[in-house]
């Protein structure tokens, strides 16, 4: 009955600090909409294997102790920011934009809107996300909620182990990406972010990274390499950023969560 009783204070507690959260302007009336039922990981655990733009390895381990030295283990890291799932903040693309560590907490924390285009990304691997896709799904799904992350879902993540994840058959960048008439669109809709499962936020054969270099520079943030998208709804879910808060940072490895 304690137990009990402990719970149910807790949980009143939780509701009135998340409503002093709302009056403070601190979240968004759509994160809190409803109680999530289970946790989905968006994020790809990564070595030195996994693709990166460049080809080099983004991570790399070595021992600074070991128990069988030191009585305790640690890794020394080298780490290339945008590498595994990862943020691209405004600086990555712009001299001035905010660093990583200067994103707004609020803006971390979202709605999560799902726009799929999988089956044409089968049929052409370097196919964007266009403003024509963003219509398509406020049409069938409603208006998309004031500051939500759009992501694309291409089926692309399955393909991370395999070179067709970065590389078609000659060996050129092949991979969806947003198209620069949806991000148009998606300033106009107060979006703050946008996702991909894939390894650039502009598809692979983009000669201009037009998305880059207009999303970025306005104060948004990417992300890069999202996992488990296919195990969400379109729309309905909140998704959570654990953005990395290196000081002057242009982006970096992120842990990234949806609840549903």
């Amino acid at each position: 009955m304690k137990k009990n009783m402990l719970s149910r204070r807790l949980l009143f507690k939780g509701a009135a600090l998340a409503g002093a959260a709302i009056a403070a302007g601190t979240l968004s009336t759509p994160v809190l909409a409803q109680t999530a039922r289970k946790v989905v990981d968006l994020t790809h655990a990564y070595d030195q294997h996994f693709p990166t733009f460049d080809g080099k390895p983004g991570i790399e381990f070595e021992w600074a102790a070991e128990i069988a030295k030191d009585g305790y283990q640690l890794h020394k890291l080298t780490i290339f920011e945008h590498t595994g799932t990862h943020i691209d903040a405004p600086l990555h693309f712009s001299a001035d934009g905010a660093s990583v560590d200067q994103l707004e907490p609020q803006k971390l924390v979202a709605p999560l809107v799902i726009i799929d285009i999988t089956d044409r990304a089968k049929e052409d691997a370097n196919t964007a996300l266009e403003a024509a896709d963003i219509e398509r799904w406020i049409s069938t799904n409603g208006e998309i909620p004031a500051s939500a992350l759009v992501a694309l879902r291409s089926g692309w993540a399955a393909k991370v182990t395999t070179p067709a994840f970065r590389n078609d058959d000659a060996g050129k960048f092949a991979f969806p990406g947003f198209g620069k008439s949806a991000t148009d669109l998606l300033q106009t809709l107060d979006t703050v972010a946008i996702g991909v499962d894939t390894l650039s936020l502009d598809p692979g054969n983009s000669a201009d990274f037009a998305v880059h270099n207009s999303w970025l520079p306005a104060g948004r943030y990417g992300i890069e390499g999202l996992n488990n998208l296919e195990a969400l709804p379109v729309k309905g879910a909140t998704i959570i950023v654990g953005a990395p808060t290196h000081r002057g940072g242009t982006g970096g490895p992120a842990r990234v969560l949806a609840l549903v």
